[in-house]
């Protein structure tokens, strides 16, 4: 018996201020190509802080890797091009 590939971490670069958009074009592009077996999770790691300006709290999400897009995949040829295929993806 054969063991399928291990999923591994890998880091995307995209766009600055961009990441969510291109971690949401990236679920798409896994669906349509029917390629969810190559992939886990897609992620763009944010905190929640909180902020004091003008006397008043506010809470906002900060992305820990500005720029920065975390995807689980097995890398071959197939899911290397998926990935770079995506709209505002520089590379790995």
């Amino acid at each position: 018996m054969s063991e399928a590939p291990k999923k591994r971490w890998y880091v995307v670069q995209a766009f600055s201020g961009f990441e969510g958009r291109v971690a949401t074009s990236l679920r798409e592009h896994i669906k349509l190509h029917n390629m969810e077996e190559l992939f886990g999770e897609v992620m763009v790691p944010t905190e929640e802080v909180v902020e004091i300006r003008g006397g008043q709290r506010r809470k906002s999400e900060r992305k820990f890797f500005p720029g920065y897009v975390l995807v689980q995949m097995v890398m071959n040829d197939a899911s290397w091009h998926l990935v770079r295929s995506v709209p505002r993806v520089m590379g790995f």
